[in-house]
């Protein structure tokens, strides 16, 4: 049986389904039918099916001509079920995973997937796990749900997590020239799971278990979170020191050897940094163990909202203006540059600290035509001379490229810069706070 599934994948001949084919799942759907797979999104959003099978992109990596010359292919389709999961050979999971408001694990989504998978699974499939999930979850959760259909794993059908390394923006580093880990349940599923990867993915790096590929993923993220908590902790201090962060750490950059550049913003946003940690510092108690450099991290990197409203604030006061009665426009609300991702986004959170001091907001994202913040729909608004002028406060968020950064300047009555966008420009210095 492995070997048939095995010379199926090398052949290009395995059927494959992708469930949830969002930020992570759809882009690799789209290099799986690219090296000659027949591809199944499987997604309960009706708005997603209906595009991906048009052939309408809807996620910012993701280049629309190559999307619609696949589906006009047949090589790619979605659906809103899962009814065709038994006719598959590998399915692979790439739902949303969360946190609750307690900083606890939601799992709904995998758990979800998983149980609608094992209703239909048949002998001879692989199930790769590609959704961020806590050390431990494939062997205490997600497997015994599989076995529950009555097939055992090894025996009938193959188990893995490869976690996914998705960059949003990053135009180096794509899904085929990213190092792929995978970790098997056991020795015959990590030799199917690696013969998988390997047909679209230049380097694979297998890995002893899948509670190391599980706890790959979550140090990677967490690496982030600590550094970046760190560097925002140096902004928090120089700020009462009268100090330029940013002159501090270009200095401690210069540093050939033993350093690594990370920077402070207004917050950390995306599905991974804010969320993946708190995995870890979850699942350590129950062993009695308290992750605690992991809980200061993010306290300090959720406190970065308030941070920022507090200079607003500070600013408005330093102009003779009441909040009540001022205009704040802010530039960027997604949570990286040049994406359309405002998930987590800190900036959702900075809107709506401001609104209830009573400031008046207003935003330009080209990326982002409107959100909803307590209740309240703003639309972005054109980046032009009037809507400028007219904010007592020109607030950078988020630092998209095509943003004319020096006509800013020239044209805002005071700007406050969370992402170092101005500094050095003609009439920085007289008019932009950098944070």
């Amino acid at each position: 049986m492995k070997h048939e599934l095995k010379e199926k994948i090398e052949n290009r001949k395995a059927l494959i389904s992708v469930v949830g084919v969002g930020y992570v799942g759809l882009p690799l759907a789209i290099e799986l039918a690219k090296v000659g797979f027949h591809v199944t999104g499987v997604d309960t959003n009706k708005e997603r099916v209906e595009k991906l099978n048009n052939g309408i992109n809807y996620i910012s990596d993701v280049n629309e001509i190559e999307l619609n010359h696949l589906v006009k292919q047949g090589k790619l389709a979605a659906v809103e079920n899962f009814s065709k999961i038994g006719t598959m050979d590998v399915i692979i999971i790439c739902v949303p995973t969360s946190l609750t408001k307690n900083l606890v694990p939601d799992l709904q989504h995998v758990i979800g997937a998983t149980k609608a998978i094992a209703k239909e699974l048949r002998k001879g499939q692989l199930i790769c796990i590609e959704s961020t999930i806590y050390p431990g979850m494939t062997d205490e959760v997600v497997l015994p749900i599989l076995e529950s259909s009555g097939l055992k794993v090894e025996n009938d059908f193959f188990l893995c997590h490869s976690p996914e390394r998705i960059d949003p923006g990053n135009k180096i580093y794509t899904t085929e020239n990213t190092n792929k880990i995978v970790g098997g349940i056991a020795n015959d599923s990590l030799e199917v799971g690696v013969a998988f990867y390997s047909q679209l993915i230049n380097h694979i790096v297998p890995v002893s278990s899948v509670k190391v590929a599980e706890f790959a993923k979550i140090y990677e993220n967490t690496f982030r979170s600590v550094n970046i908590a760190l560097a925002n902790e140096f902004a928090l201090l120089c700020d009462k020191m009268g100090i330029s962060v940013w002159d501090v750490l270009d200095a401690a950059f210069t540093k050939p050897f033993g350093i690594m550049s990370f920077y402070p913003g207004p917050g950390v946003g995306g599905h991974c940094i804010p969320v993946d940690p708190h995995y870890l510092e979850w699942k350590a108690r129950e062993y009695n163990y308290i992750t605690k450099l992991i809980g200061i991290a993010g306290e300090i990197n959720r406190h970065m909202p308030e941070f920022v409203s507090q200079i607003v604030l500070r600013t408005l006061n330093s102009l003779g203006v009441s909040p009540s009665k001022s205009k704040v426009l802010i530039v960027g609300i997604t949570y990286k540059k040049d994406v359309n991702d405002f998930r987590e986004s800190p900036i959702i959170n900075l809107i709506e600290l401001l609104l209830k001091e009573g400031v008046e907001i207003s935003y330009y994202d080209p990326y982002v035509s409107q959100i909803i913040v307590s209740s309240k729909k703003l639309q972005s608004i054109p980046l032009e001379d009037e809507y400028v002028k007219s904010a007592n406060i020109v607030l950078i968020a988020t630092d998209h490229s095509s943003i004319d950064y020096q006509w800013l300047v020239e044209t805002a009555e005071r700007i406050i810069d969370t992402r170092n966008a101005t500094r050095g420009l003609s009439g920085s210095d007289k008019k932009v706070t950098l944070i």
